[in-house]
């Protein structure tokens, strides 16, 4: 908004509520990492912003709808679903997406219902090794009373008390050197207070890690001290297994709908690898381990999905890699509307950022800098004066929200506004100070729209 004069943005959210990923993807024992809200803050308390919740673009109003009254529009939207494993058994009970474990952990009202069976057993296995499996595995072992200080919701609070978890196991089909953790994920499990760490065979790791790049190098001195040492008090403990592809799940008996185990076919690094390379390959071996398991969580990746009404706007959408093609710069193309003028096939006006612009990968920060960086290339091609979405020049035709917010109305929609939501805030905050913790959010939709109502 600084770099376009008179510039407005109108932000569109399909749930009554801002913050995204932040509000319910962050563990809520990491409130730090909430600390970008403030940026955010800032950029809600300009008068020529307007944030527009409870309203699903492409779902209550079509995007087509919004073509008239906007020169740009920047598709900035996450990923809706998560990646199956496609395998025998992944509709038993006790099978979860880790996507939906912690939407239901942090309030997301699309997983409110969940209802996760965490006292079916005592171990747990997470299929993956990314931060978000290490966030699974930290909720299912971390103390209660720890819990209860941070905004985690009561409802799994009361579930998470009932917990009979005593064992985790995070699973990869790779070596540890090839795991997509972070070192700060890793440390924080190992430091847990009565949780033990089952030792990694030491072949996993060259002889001289000291030799290896910087980041692998820290992740296997972590690893390495982490499994030296012992925790004789531990109640409860955790493993990192490598190597291991899912092949099923598997039921108590050929009647029984419950999880009981997961089959894992062995890997191997594959001959012209090395084993201790970031991109290292592996090969199964055809040998099978079967892993206990009472519940089983998996955590392979996320994929964002088209809008509808996507064509309308000659925006095409690339289901195998979950994205809107773009450039390097987030401009939205299109092989099919010729040469462009600033690149190849560039859908004028039209832009993405985010996990729907490069997939789900990278932390908070970098997807800020990756918005960032939009932002500055749609404000630079405003400043070239190339063509934008709106080229009407018809004076009747109300720009923004003041326009579409018509249509809005006429669909019998209830949209909340910033201030809205600064009420709903304030109420989350109220009931969490009666609880000892910082807020308790609502979990549905109705709960919110309601606190707007008294």
């Amino acid at each position: 908004m600084h770099k376009i004069k008179d510039a407005v943005v109108d932000m569109y959210e399909h749930l009554p509520v801002p913050y995204g990923l932040v509000r319910f993807g962050v563990a809520p024992d990491h409130p730090e990492v909430k600390n970008c809200q403030e940026k955010f803050e800032e950029v809600a308390s300009s008068p020529r912003f307007n944030f527009i919740g409870n309203v699903g673009v492409g779902h209550d109003i079509p995007l087509a709808s919004l073509r008239p009254h906007y020169d740009a529009i920047l598709f900035a939207y996450g990923a809706s679903k998560d990646k199956k494993l496609g395998i025998p058994g992944e509709d038993l009970n006790g099978v979860y997406s880790a996507r939906a474990f912690v939407g239901w952990y942090n309030g997301l009202p699309e997983y409110a219902g969940l209802n996760p069976q965490l006292d079916a057993g005592e171990d747990a296995v997470v299929i993956g090794q990314g931060n978000v499996a290490l966030d699974v595995a930290r909720i299912l072992l971390t103390s209660i009373d720890t819990l209860r200080k941070t905004d985690i919701t009561e409802q799994a609070l009361e579930t998470l008390a009932r917990s009979k978890v005593r064992s985790v196991k995070v699973v990869g089909r790779r070596g540890p050197l090839q795991a997509a953790f972070t070192i700060k994920e890793v440390r924080e499990l190992m430091n847990l207070p009565s949780v033990s760490f089952e030792p990694i065979d030491s072949s996993l790791f060259p002889n001289e890690i000291t030799k290896l790049p910087r980041v692998q190098k820290r992740i296997s001195q972590v690893l390495a001290k982490g499994s030296a040492a012992s925790e004789s008090s531990a109640t409860k403990k955790w493993a990192l297994s490598f190597l291991l592809s899912p092949k099923s799940f598997k039921p108590f008996s050929e009647t029984s709908i419950q999880l009981s185990s997961i089959d894992f076919e062995e890997n191997a690094f594959a001959p012209d690898s090395d084993p201790f390379d970031r991109n290292a390959k592996v090969v199964p071996t055809g040998r099978t381990t079967n892993i206990s398991a009472s519940l089983a969580f998996r955590s392979v990746g996320y994929k964002s999905s088209a809008l509808p009404g996507l064509t309308e706007l000659n925006v095409p959408f690339d289901d195998r890699m979950g994205i809107i093609p773009n450039d390097p710069y987030g401009r939205v193309i299109n092989p099919q509307s010729g040469p462009g003028i600033l690149t190849a096939g560039h859908v004028p006006g039209v832009y993405c950022a985010g996990w729907v612009k490069r997939g789900p990968t990278g932390v908070i920060a970098s997807t800020m800098d990756d918005a960032f960086t939009s932002a500055d290339i749609i404000a630079k091609d405003w400043e070239q004066q190339v063509p934008f979405l709106n080229s009407s020049d018809d004076c009747n035709i109300a720009l923004g929200w003041e326009g579409v917010k018509k249509e809005v109305a006429r669909k019998g929609l209830r949209p909340v506004l910033w201030a809205d939501w600064k009420r709903i805030d304030e109420v989350e905050k109220e009931r969490g100070k009666a609880m000892g913790k910082e807020r308790e959010k609502f979990t549905s939709v109705d709960e919110m729209l309601r606190v707007l109502d008294s």
